[in-house]
């Protein structure tokens, strides 16, 4: 059986050939329910913006630990370092991070799973920058799920409905050089499963992603420079009655020089009032979990990981 990750290309789903985008969805649908994670390629996200979006990053990342607290404003904004635990952790994840949600300007907050976006005096362009980034991986993630209808058996549009007035997240990390004083077993990222539908991470500057595989290997997952790694969470899970999973995956301390990491996943989260129920064709011998509505499902888990304490 192949241990090796698939490698899809966007342009076989959205290139007007019914069989290639019929073989793209197959592929797509057959890697997560194996893996978990499949690579992706020739997607609408150039390699100039992410390669710009980096840059804004570490910039970003480089300021005055004084300066980026006064960003900490818990989900949006700056989360500082040893802030997230992952779930049966006890020792803190060694990495910090800014996350942005939808820009929804003029709008009241609408709980505490969907505040509004914190930005930076500095550095210069960061808002439109990821902002833009934002949109073209709603729109690829849209475009990922959309080719998931036909292995799940749901309506063509099932899932744009689901994601129209969504909540996705789009977090930038940093994993500063491993401290002298890090608590012996913490890890940059230690082992967890993702809460949302689907994950697409802009390929990471540094190698450390790992997924546990299915006989409990921990395989290495690298993509080039311009290619999203896309992997499934609890939500989809969920939904699917686990016929997808959600993988277990970390990232592991530096083999060799202890330096900086940085990587961009974007958490593509359904509308806040869907219900996450079995799917009709997954229910199988009994679905597995009750439904439960997304945003309280969220708050839950953002509360686990300290990610809201009020």
């Amino acid at each position: 059986m192949s241990t090796t990750v698939p490698t899809l290309s966007l342009a076989d789903f959205t290139s007007g050939d019914p069989a290639r985008r019929v073989e793209f969805s197959a592929r797509l649908f057959g890697g997560l329910k194996r893996y978990g994670f499949i690579i992706l390629v020739d997607h609408p996200v150039s390699p100039a913006s992410i390669e710009h979006a980096y840059e804004l990053s570490a910039r970003f990342f480089a300021l005055p630990d004084a300066v980026k607290r006064t960003y900490a404003h818990g989900p949006r904004g700056y989360t500082p370092f040893r802030t997230e635990k992952a779930i049966g952790h006890k020792a803190a994840d060694l990495k910090e991070f800014w996350q942005i949600g939808p820009e929804r300007e003029g709008e009241p907050p609408r709980g505490p799973t969907e505040p509004p976006n914190v930005w930076p005096a500095e550095p210069e362009g960061f808002r439109d920058n990821f902002l833009a980034l934002y949109r073209g991986l709603q729109e690829t993630g849209r475009l990922l799920l959309e080719a998931l209808t036909p292995g799940l058996q749901v309506a063509e549009g099932f899932f744009a409905r689901m994601v129209d007035d969504g909540n996705s997240v789009l977090r930038m990390i940093h994993y500063p050089p491993i401290p002298e004083d890090a608590e012996g077993g913490s890890l940059r990222s230690a082992p967890h499963e993702d809460i949302n539908l689907i994950t697409l991470l802009v390929a990471a500057q540094g190698p450390g992603l790992e997924l546990l595989d299915h006989d409990g290997r921990w395989l290495p997952v690298d993509a080039g420079p311009a290619a999203l790694i896309v992997d499934s969470g609890d939500m989809m899970a969920r939904i699917t009655n686990q016929m997808i999973p959600a993988t277990t995956h970390r990232v592991t301390n530096p083999a060799g020089p202890n330096v900086s990491r940085y990587s961009m996943p974007f958490f593509m989260h359904p509308n806040s009032d869907v219900m996450l129920e079995c799917l009709p064709s997954c229910v199988g011998e009994g679905a597995k979990f009750p439904p439960v509505r997304a945003d309280a499902f969220l708050e839950e888990r953002l509360r686990a990981i300290g990610l809201i304490r009020t």
